[in-house]
């Protein structure tokens, strides 16, 4: 079976391909397996990265049955699985924090555009020529980022005013609160924390996330715990998907809002294809990078209508595609579907979860997604320390944006002095 290298520039769904060659009831299985694995994960990862993102719960949901399932029936990648992701925690709550809701949607609805346009220009292909350590570095920025914003939730800290979003300031607010400290959410986070790894560890076939959050809620409710829960902050999940809706805009507002689409645009794209190239390496399989950002663009765009919060291809969900046997797009497509059925039947049982739970268990993806080793070999050669410190500073305490454009610059200055 040819492993894509040929077909790579065209712009052809995988799922078309996948059926050409053969898909039968074997496969079939196989998918059906791997997406209801998926959609294990998804479901208390998603809602975990809608909470952190300053929105309701529900807003992240619809993003992976929609978005999620567009990936899959559109992309450029035969295993790829898209839907919310823990990188776009700081720009979506900071895009909800200054623009609203209708602001938010406005802006994933616009990189949805410019991502579109990006894959059938062609240009898909040069965001895979970004130095490595400038990946490095904004991968391990953000996880630090992340991590700094779930320690509000995960100690059940009660703050004095608004969070702020600057890291040393932020931390600065966190310790003027720790006299406040919820002992008993403490506890539920270290624990949902503790009892992720130890089931990675020990059990790695188990779904330790959603085994985590299902004892701490169950805790929760059966012990009448006094900490914070989705019903008590957001008043519990919807039934269903809400009708579409665009919402509404102005040229003055396209204008004003143009910049923070962008940096959605840059880490949609950056991420979706880091992902696919993981994906790559795990099936050795090439994924069509162009079609994969047009299919990324159509999702963020039907997202937003449904009042989504962005979609990317994701690296977390992706692996676990893979490594439970996913033969085809028709895997990411059901873990959609199976997420639906959770909405529509279960979703009630989710206004238990304590938000001290689904911190912890965005503190585990952090460390996760922090590439720690590939840090510290780069920190061995000089060259690639100064771009991998100037994005991962900038990244810390500016903004993405900031961090990459000042890695790449970084980049070719040590790359021009270096010929």
């Amino acid at each position: 079976m040819p492993d894509g290298t040929a077909t790579s520039h065209l712009y052809r769904p995988k799922l078309l391909t996948a059926f050409a060659e053969g898909y039968g009831w074997e496969a079939f299985r196989a998918d059906l397996t791997a997406g209801l694995t998926v959609a294990v994960v998804a479901l208390p990862l998603s809602m975990a990265i809608g909470v952190a993102s300053g929105v309701p719960p529900e807003r992240a949901l619809y993003a992976a049955i929609i978005g999620g399932f567009l990936v899959s029936l559109l992309g450029g990648s035969r295993v790829q699985v898209g839907g919310p992701a823990g990188a776009f925690i700081v720009l979506v709550s900071a895009a909800v924090a200054r623009f609203g809701l209708d602001g938010l949607m406005t802006i994933v609805m616009m990189s949805g555009v410019f991502l579109l346009l990006i894959g059938m220009s062609g240009l898909g292909s040069l965001v895979r020529h970004i130095p490595h350590a400038v990946t490095v570095g904004f991968t391990c920025g953000i996880a630090v980022v992340i991590a700094a914003s779930q320690l509000h939730d995960f100690s059940g800290l009660t703050l004095s005013g608004k969070e702020p979003g600057a890291l040393l300031p932020k931390l600065a607010a966190l310790a003027e609160a720790l006299p406040t400290v919820n002992f008993y959410a403490l506890l539920m986070g270290i624990g949902a924390a503790a009892l992720i790894f130890v089931l990675r560890r020990f059990r790695p076939l188990w779904p330790g996330m959603l085994i985590a959050v299902a004892i701490a809620s169950l805790l929760t409710a059966l012990l009448h715990l006094p900490v914070e829960t989705i019903a008590t902050r957001f008043g519990g999940l919807p039934g269903g998907l809400p009708a579409p809706h665009i919402p509404p805009f102005s040229l003055a507002r396209l204008w004003e809002l143009l910049p923070t689409a962008l940096s959605f645009t840059l880490l949609g794209g950056i991420e979706s294809l880091l992902s696919a190239k993981v994906a790559d390496s795990m099936t050795r399989r090439k994924h069509r990078s162009n079609m994969e950002l047009v299919a990324q663009g159509i999702a963020n765009i039907a997202s937003a209508l449904f009042g989504g919060i962005s979609v990317t291809g994701t690296i977390a969900r992706t692996a676990t595609n893979i490594r439970a046997g996913a033969k085809s797009p028709v895997a990411g497509m059901l873990h959609s579907v199976f997420l639906l059925g959770f909405l529509l039947v279960a979703s009630p049982l989710a206004g238990y979860v304590p938000l001290a739970a689904l911190a912890g268990l965005l503190l585990v993806v952090c460390w996760n997604m922090a590439e720690k080793d590939a840090f510290r070999e780069l920190l061995k050669d000089w060259r690639s320390s100064a771009v991998l410190l100037v994005t991962f500073i900038l990244t810390v305490f500016v903004d993405l944006a900031s961090g990459v454009a000042a890695g790449c610059a970084a980049a070719w200055l040590v790359q021009a002095r270096r010929d």
